[in-house]
């Protein structure tokens, strides 16, 4: 969402426009995301329909790779109300690491089916090469004047995938003073998300029993079952203030309190069992708490110099899991001349581990109440960087490619590696790329 008019001919902050686009970058962040475009005004003429289309390619090394698109449409009515439609489409392919350990020796895994198993060579991340799924998104988004200064918005959320399912409203009121220079604003939402995974839902710390055919009992996968799907709700309050500092620059300044509550385990993830040496015994599906409380603070500032856009924000995160996390994102809107633009970008993350994060399990020692060994909850540093150009076409339409590498660096969160592990990877770093084409019109 453009806080910010970038358009080169326009050096001053319409603040109609500017009330609309935060309301709306409020509601977003509650669950109703728009695509971003190339830099363009807020307003649009009254009465029409405007369009946003976007294709993005993810790719890791060796792992999982991603194709979205995505198609939004707003129209913009003769009394300034707002209405958003968009749809997101994502096919995901690849390997997924399945939480294990890198062994000295080959490994033999059960698929999630618990029919037919993989093999990881030896001194490799194991990776579940079966990873896929197709992802249909629909969200809706109304916005409108309340009463004067006042602005409001609503919206619902649909997401399908294949064994996931999962609905959500939000809503926002706005509230404009200081002539307009000043916005205070309160969000609402509601998710309601049931999982069906394949194979159906481990018991905690359950063993990954050894595969086994179709004419063969199907006891051994059932003993480690509790039930075929299961549900979590997440409820999201957010406050936001933005200041119109002057003709050049706007700050944005959000709190957000979210509570998750039901099934947060992945019922694909495993933790190896190790024996003193570092040898895998077993490996236990992992267990997680079935409520989490996440806490954010968010500020962003765009500054608007003769020519170019500064555009910094910052995000700090907590949660009862003991995950703390910092987020410093960065673009400069660099203009070319006819409509012609770069914008240069750069994101740094860092995050601790949570509390029940564990690499792994030692054979000598009592089981956890909860353990996981999912690299996406443990200590790591990330940063991205890429570069997008952007143009105006000869019709008026706007056009843009965005190019970024992305790298993930896990780190150890202070667990000793055992010998058996002393000269083998085991936070080995993820790198990919990012390759995206938007088209609006």
């Amino acid at each position: 969402m453009q806080l910010i008019n970038e358009s080169k001919s326009k050096k001053t902050i319409n603040k109609k426009n500017l009330k609309a686009a935060l309301t709306l970058a409020t509601t977003a962040l509650l669950g109703s995301v728009q695509v971003s475009a190339a830099p363009s005004s807020v307003a649009a003429d009254k009465d029409t329909w405007s369009f946003d289309s976007a294709f993005l390619y993810y790719s890791e090394a060796n792992r999982v790779s991603a194709a979205e698109a995505v198609f939004n449409a707003k129209k913009t009515y003769s009394d300034d109300s707002i209405l958003n439609l968009k749809l997101t489409v994502d096919a995901l392919t690849g390997a997924s690491a399945n939480g294990a350990v890198a062994q000295p020796d080959v490994q033999t895994f059960t698929r999630p089916s618990g029919k037919g198993d993989y093999e990881v060579k030896a001194g490799e991340t194991p990776l579940d090469d079966t990873f896929h799924d197709t992802r249909v998104q629909l969200n809706a988004q109304w916005t409108q004047a309340l009463a004067p200064n006042f602005t409001g918005s609503v919206g619902g959320h649909l997401s399908k995938e294949y064994d996931y399912l999962s609905l959500g409203i939000n809503g926002n009121i706005a509230y404009d003073f200081n002539k307009k220079n000043s916005t205070i604003s309160f969000g609402l939402s509601h998710f309601q998300d049931t999982f069906t995974p394949e194979g159906g839902l481990p018991k905690p710390f359950a063993s990954m029993e050894l595969a086994y055919n179709d004419s063969e009992d199907e006891s051994a996968h059932d003993a480690t079952r509790m039930g075929s799907d299961d549900d979590k709700t997440t409820s999201d309050i957010m406050v936001g203030f933005t200041q119109v500092i002057n003709r050049r620059m706007v700050t944005q300044f959000n709190y957000s309190y979210s509570v998750v509550d039901g099934y947060l385990t992945d019922p694909f993830k495993v933790l190896s069992l190790l024996n003193n040496e570092g040898l895998a015994q077993d490996y236990l599906y992992e267990n997680r708490p079935n409520e989490r409380t996440k806490q954010s603070v968010f500020a962003q500032t765009k500054y608007h110099f003769d020519e170019t856009i500064l555009d910094v924000s910052y995000r700090y995160m907590w949660d009862d899991w003991d995950i703390k996390s910092h987020t410093v994102d960065t673009r400069f809107y660099i203009p070319l001349g006819n409509g012609s633009y770069l914008e240069p970008h750069f994101r740094f993350y860092q995050q601790g581990a949570a509390q029940f994060y564990q690499p792994f399990l030692m054979e000598d020692d009592a089981t956890p109440e909860f353990a996981s060994a999912d690299y996406r909850i443990g200590e790591m540093t990330a940063y991205t960087v890429g570069l997008k150009y952007g143009m105006k076409l000869a019709d008026g339409n706007d056009l843009s490619f965005r190019l970024e590498y992305y790298r993930q660096d896990p780190k150890s969160a202070g667990h000793k590696v055992p010998s058996a592990l002393a000269n083998i990877d085991i936070y080995e770093s993820i790198d990919a790329i990012i390759a995206q084409v938007s088209y609006s019109f």
